[in-house]
């Protein structure tokens, strides 16, 4: 998939050959510092993109339906019935002026053909499916009166009212405190798996993925680096921007009196370098990374878009100005 933006002063490109695929039931992680596109990649997929961006090219399939290039009329009855989507502020994503119970009620028969009845019962269900506490008392409450925690959970039951087969979460956890972001990743894994819903988990956080993703896909600027079993792309990082990503990381068996830091910052869209985008920021670049831009290819575990793991023509080891062999961040 490539996401475009035409400009007076040209074609910006914000995502660039992004390519994935989520099988039911497995949570993909989408990880990269702001900028990187991950949160692109998800309005492109459910088509929520901001004039004048556009996909450009590519092709999206679900459950073995191409849907990228569907009229409006088509594809908005998708959302919510077969593709579920959470944002970053619970409070936000509800409407004030109506209890949740209501909310969810219009959800469920906007897409399911249920009785005002049923559908009641079908909330009351979803409440109690995401943990929250005596439900029939709750129903009828207004989002404000619910911890930030609580207004999670029921934006959650909102994605997965209509039973999608897919799910979007763009970073659902980012304005809860630790304990309950736990608590709520821990949930929509579960949740997921018991429905055997695909999820797309938009996050900055490692750590998260760690904890919750079964793949994970690493993003920077608007293309796929690094895409792999997370174990594997957690424990042994192949690209040089994955890391530095973990370099940054604090552990709990030793102490630092700092951490890392990848030197930079992303590129604005107007000024993404030749070849590989990372190549200014990178402590092994090469001329070739500045001249070709790397395909994917397997790396140990994983798949990385990095030179150095070319079979064919890998990149020599670096070196400082005095000879000697820069290392790899550890």
């Amino acid at each position: 998939m490539r996401v475009e933006f035409p400009t007076r002063h040209g074609t910006l490109v914000a995502l660039d050959d992004v390519s994935f695929d989520i099988a039911p039931g497995e949570v993909l992680g989408v990880v990269g510092e702001s900028g990187a596109g991950k949160s692109m990649t998800g309005n492109a997929v459910i088509r929520l993109l901001e004039p004048p961006g556009r996909i450009a090219s590519g092709e999206i399939h679900l459950s073995g339906k191409r849907i990228d290039h569907l009229p409006e009329d088509e594809f908005v009855p998708l959302r919510g019935r077969h593709i579920g989507m959470i944002f970053q502020d619970p409070l936000t994503s509800l409407n004030p002026l109506f209890s949740i119970g209501d909310q969810l009620v219009e959800t469920i028969r906007a897409h399911l053909p249920m009785s005002e009845r049923q559908a009641r019962e079908e909330a009351l269900k979803l409440l109690r499916e995401v943990g929250i506490p005596a439900p029939e008392n709750r129903l009828d409450s207004y989002p404000h009166q619910f911890s930030g925690g609580m207004r999670q959970r029921v934006v959650i039951a909102l994605a997965l009212a209509a039973r999608p087969e897919f799910i979007i979460a763009d970073e659902p956890t980012t304005a809860l405190d630790v304990s309950v972001q736990a608590q709520i990743l821990a949930l929509l894994k579960r949740l997921c798996a018991d429905h055997g819903t695909a999820v797309m988990l938009v996050t900055h956080d490692m750590g998260v993925i760690a904890e919750t993703a079964d793949r994970v896909a690493v993003m920077y600027a608007g293309r796929l680096i690094e895409i792999g079993p997370v174990d594997e792309v957690v424990r042994n990082p192949q690209h040089p921007y994955t890391k530095g990503l973990m370099a940054s990381i604090p552990g709990i068996t030793k102490k630092l009196e700092r951490l890392y830091q990848i030197e930079g910052s992303m590129p604005r869209l107007a000024a993404i370098p030749s070849g590989c985008a990372f190549n200014p920021r990178c402590p092994h670049a090469q001329q070739r990374c500045r001249d070709e831009r790397p395909d994917l290819m397997p790396a140990e575990g994983s798949r990385a878009a990095c030179w150095l793991h070319d079979p064919v023509d890998p990149l020599p080891p670096r070196q400082d100005a005095e000879g000697r062999e820069v290392s790899h961040v550890r």
